[in-house]
């Protein structure tokens, strides 16, 4: 979870708790003056509040536990100050020294691949998290507004919320890619030098060392790469955009259109098909020069329009439709934005894992708790766009499930689920109503509907 880093938007007060105002103050220090390098960061990582913080942010959390095989439970057991305490010690000595990651492969959603994550022990989880508390301020007030993935106040949907403002002016060529591997494939001795742009503090850089070096432990196996910065660190997103953060300063809008970058997932709005095209070297090139290259598969020119194909952006389809024709009002064009299939794709996956028959035990009610807090969620990201339709189809496909479920626990029908699901229930068993729970997307206006909300679009 990204620490709430202290910003011009908190109206120039500081924070009132001593980690926000910490933040605060580097974030204006280093805003107020862009070549300077910090040279004393790494007694603030081991001040007992910042590494209280980065418990509460890695107990909210709530992981697994790495190779030590040590829960969180366990810690509360032993004593979470005793342990903040112990490595307080170690960090101002020197003597920390984190253990290797444990390497789980998780499946990526629609997709028969699996994804390679790095779970490091909670003490280290604790270490990374306080370490980003410090860093993160520094490189935020560096970031620059085509940045958005995995960064303060700045999510998913303010992405989004570019590419209708951009298709809004007439940049309607879309160059699509992602970058592959990019979390493994960053080299780590070029993101150190990344971070030595804004650092010179030693002992800080030798943790973050020790942490990109700790390697990974799989099958018995200890393996210490000379790239990467595992996914699942705490530490690793921040690390990534500090590292991007040179494609973004290297970008021309004026020559090669919009950049949105979502961390390694990025889109560029054009103007034409040569600028879309010339916008693609460019980004191949800035990729090369990082070590790093687009994944082919994903990379391709689009241009949205009516009855043309579209683009799949962070779990949204975009794509050009023409508004209904209003009396006296002529349809236009416009760029709507739904569930893609695969995010449509996932949530089917998920709600006949929640309705399987091996949970046919367990009380209806409890089944239905834990649709509802699925959907909830689901429903609370994609409802921010033009999704009826496909939260139609996902309300209908959770009642079929439910009334396939209810057939097989009473060892009847489907039929008499469905008259359970749909009659014999007022308010459907409980199931949560994804009816009416949209927003739509309109351009130059904030996403939760506000006008003009941070300002006119940066030029």
């Amino acid at each position: 979870m990204s620490a709430q880093v202290a910003s011009p938007a908190d109206g120039g007060r500081s924070p009132s708790d001593p980690v926000r105002a910490l933040q605060h103050a580097l974030y204006r220090a280093a805003k107020a003056d862009p070549g300077r390098r910090f040279h004393a960061l790494m007694d603030k990582v081991s001040r007992r509040d910042v590494l209280w913080r980065g418990w509460v942010a890695v107990r909210r959390n709530n992981g697994a536990p790495g190779i030590d095989r040590i829960t969180l439970e366990e810690v509360e057991e032993y004593g979470v100050a005793r342990l903040l305490d112990e490595l307080a010690v170690e960090l101002k000595t020197g003597s920390y020294r984190p253990l290797p990651a444990r390497r789980v492969f998780i499946p990526k959603p629609g997709t028969p691949e699996q994804r390679p994550l790095s779970i490091p022990s909670v003490r280290d989880r604790i270490v990374q998290a306080a370490w980003k508390l410090v860093a993160e301020p520094v490189f935020e007030a560096d970031f620059l507004p085509c940045s958005f993935g995995f960064r303060p106040r700045r999510g998913a949907h303010d992405a989004l919320q570019v590419l209708i403002d951009e298709s809004w002016q007439g940049r309607n060529w879309v160059v699509e890619t992602d970058i592959a591997n990019c979390f493994e494939a960053i080299p780590i001795e070029k993101l150190i030098q990344a971070v030595e742009e804004r650092v010179c503090d030693q002992s800080f850089l030798k943790l973050l060392r020790a942490m990109l070096r700790a390697g990974v432990m799989e099958e018995g196996q200890v393996r210490r790469p000379v790239t990467g910065t595992p996914q699942g660190g705490v530490a690793s997103a921040l690390l990534c955009n500090v590292y991007l953060h040179r494609i973004d300063r290297a970008w021309d809008e004026r020559e090669h259109g919009v950049l949105v970058r979502y961390a390694d997932d990025a889109v560029v709005m054009c103007r034409s098909r040569k600028q879309a095209e010339a916008a693609l070297a460019r980004l191949r090139e800035l990729l090369a020069e990082l070590g790093l290259e687009p994944k082919e598969a994903k990379t391709r020119i689009v241009q949205l329009k009516v009855g043309g194909e579209g683009v799949d952006f962070l779990g949204f389809h975009h794509r050009m439709v023409n508004a209904p024709a209003l009396k006296g009002r002529r349809p236009f064009p416009f760029l709507a934005r739904w569930p893609a299939d695969k995010a449509v794709r996932h949530a089917r996956e998920r709600i006949r894992e929640l309705t399987d028959r091996s949970r046919l035990l367990l009380p209806t009610e409890v089944v239905v708790q834990d649709l509802n807090r699925f959907l909830t969620g689901w429903a609370a990201y994609f409802k921010y766009g033009n999704s009826a339709h496909r939260f139609g189809v996902i309300r209908e496909y959770v009642r079929m499930r439910m009334a396939l479920f209810i057939g097989k626990r009473h060892k009847r029908s489907r039929g008499f689920g469905r008259y359970v699901v749909a009659y014999a229930s007022p308010d459907h068993l409980g199931l949560v109503s994804l009816s009416g729970n949209v927003v739509a997307p309109r351009p130059f206006r904030d996403w939760r509907g506000k006008p003009n909300a941070g300002g006119e679009r940066r030029r």
